[in-house]
């Protein structure tokens, strides 16, 4: 080919666009000193000269701390339908809506999305923003979800903070040479192109010091998704070379769920929590240093002696070792050898420091109180509990902006599932057979199904806390001491259910489980206590009859018996017709 004909992508010609707008605002940068200062390589640069880099990290513990406030609970994702016109599919909904649970969750647990969660929550915290990028795999029928870098992403307007509302994202990653070579055969790109694939060194303004540093060099991919016609498109280049032109993804919501730690009017970026605790940090570690420095120096008495008058000035300094002297009496030894006393440290330098540390953690909600600094043996686990909540309400922002995080990518998934199920999907489903055991299968949810659900995302939160579970425990057991859960108390304890609130401390889905349990076990007990006393009647009426008599009841009970057997034969075909008909309203809508 041609050198010629090689020019530089359009869609490179965006992403430098993005990386100059990222160096106007120094994002590279403050993206390495939020993590440098939460790592705890805090003196980064700073000529120290023979003093070690003595710090106290408390921005590390004031993030930790918050983080695990947001993930002290459990997320469901819960799908419902909102097609409220056909009444006939309204069963049939509620059944593959339950299948779309099942299979949410499945992505949760296979994609390890609790720890991913945590991950993104974190970047939030420490650099102001985090992103969870979403693909699908055709093969297992499965959305992938890869966590994003800051400054690997660029929109379109760095204004807006609603990512939806973008006129095109990029992102860049970094991939081995022969690994991009190889994907771009694979996407029928021809040889000669392939050969502008060329690694580079080009990992400067990456992010993390560990990042800047490559064992082969990569090659920089940039993806682009702009939003044309009512669906997101996505292209791909390398700087000289397009691996995909333009592909329509079939998607009406861009594959990006986007957590800002706290909204910064303005930015679509956010601002994060570390960023301004560093000045109070800096300060804190320089006053941890002249510490050092006061008690290295002057802490400790110091030895002077007139060397003159002492022959072996070398033993001054063993342990039980002789001083001589060079003929000088030795009456009074002051004059030859005297201590200097240590000096004494002002104690204001001490509560600076610490007034430093505990006021920085106060007003950034995560102090002793915050934090549950209690001891549980003197308070109850309602107690603590309220005083930990009631701590925790500035954090209500962030449990929000998580909770919509998930909704977002829960809708995403939901997208992705649609969009790629031609052939349908199958989904594991729980089914009970005559015997009442549980098993599963696998069914087929036709495409057609999922669009007709119309369905809408709702977040499911349990409390998982310590605290939270000690107190459900005490709950259940204070319920139980109290035979609450006996059947001769089940109304009562109905209403006790009933009156509880959503968010209660008290576990109200497995209170509401334990009701339905017994109401079932009461139900079976009625129906047998029931059918007893039906057969003792027939029995003793049986008794009582002559030969005659005892033969016309068999009949009838005979006949009874097939008229039953023909009935219930007549409800499944019944059944099994309504079920076909269901299926072709289906297909054919």
């Amino acid at each position: 080919m041609d050198l010629k004909e090689i020019v530089q992508t359009p869609i490179w010609g965006l992403f430098e666009r993005g990386r100059n707008y990222q160096r106007m605002v120094n994002m590279l940068s403050d993206t390495d000193r939020n993590y440098r200062f939460y790592n705890g390589n805090q003196w980064d640069g700073a000529k120290l000269g023979d003093v070690e880099p003595v710090q106290k990290n408390f921005i590390k513990p004031i993030v930790k701390y918050k983080v695990s406030v947001i993930h002290d609970n459990l997320y469901a994702i819960v799908y419902s339908s909102q097609n409220f016109e056909s009444r006939t599919f309204h069963k049939e909904a509620e059944r593959y809506c339950k299948l779309l649970n099942g299979y949410a969750a499945k992505v949760w647990e296979q994609g390890k999305m609790d720890h991913k969660g945590r991950r993104v929550t974190k970047d939030a915290a420490i650099n102001d923003e985090g992103v969870m990028y979403v693909w699908f795999d055709r093969e297992k029928m499965l959305p992938v979800n890869e966590i994003v870098d800051k400054v690997d992403i660029f929109y379109g307007n760095e204004n807006d903070d609603d990512i939806q509302n973008q006129p095109y994202i990029l992102i860049q990653q970094r991939m081995h040479e022969t690994t991009a070579k190889e994907w771009a055969r694979d996407l029928g790109i021809s040889e000669e192109k392939i050969e502008f694939i060329i690694g580079d060194n080009d990992t400067f303004e990456q992010a993390g010091d560990a990042a800047k540093l490559e064992v082969d060099n990569a090659v920089t991919v940039v993806h682009k998704f702009y939003k044309q016609d009512g669906t997101v498109h996505h292209s791909i280049a390398t700087r000289w070379v397009t691996l995909v032109e333009d592909e329509d993804t079939g998607l009406s919501l861009y594959p990006f769920a986007h957590l800002v730690w706290e909204e910064k009017k303005g930015s679509a970026r956010g601002e994060g929590e570390v960023r301004y605790l560093i000045p109070n940090q800096i300060e804190v570690n320089r006053t941890e240093i002249r510490r050092v420095l006061t008690v290295k120096y002057q802490a400790f008495p110091q030895k002077v002696a007139d060397r003159s008058k002492i022959s072996n000035p070398q033993d001054l300094n063993k342990v039980g070792g002789v001083i001589m002297t060079n003929g000088q009496t030795v009456d009074d030894v002051h004059k030859i050898v005297g201590v200097l006393p240590p000096a004494q440290m002002s104690p204001d330098v001490v509560k600076l420091q610490e007034d430093l540390i505990n006021v920085t953690r106060d007003l950034a909600g995560a102090g002793d109180t915050a934090t549950g600094q209690f001891d549980p043996e003197s308070a109850s686990g309602r107690a603590i509990l309220a005083v930990m909540q009631a701590s925790q309400q500035p954090m209500t922002e962030q449990k929000e902006s998580y909770k919509n995080f998930v909704e977002d990518l829960a809708r995403i998934w939901l997208e992705y599932l649609i969009v790629n199920s031609e052939d349908g999907v199958l989904m594991e489903e729980e089914v009970t057979d005559e015997n009442g055991e549980e098993y599963t299968v696998m069914t087929n949810v036709p495409q057609s199904v999922l669009i007709k659900l119309q369905a809408s995302v709702k977040i499911d939160i349990t409390p998982k806390g310590v605290y939270d579970r000690f107190a459900q425990e005490q709950t259940l057991e204070n319920l139980l001491l109290q035979g609450m859960f006996s059947v001769e108390r089940l109304p009562e304890f109905k209403k006790y259910v009933k009156a509880l609130p959503d968010d209660s401390v008290a576990p109200k889905p497995i209170l509401e489980e334990i009701v339905k349990d017994a109401e079932e076990e009461q139900r079976k007990i009625a129906e047998m206590e029931a059918q007893a006393q039906m057969l003792m009647q027939r029995a003793q009426s049986f008794l009582y009859e002559d030969p005659d008599g005892q033969a016309d009841q068999m009949a009838e009970a005979e006949m009874q018996l097939e008229a039953e057997e023909a009935e219930l034969s007549e409800q499944e075909d019944e059944l099994d017709e309504e079920t076909e008909d269901a299926e072709e309203e289906i297909e054919e809508e």
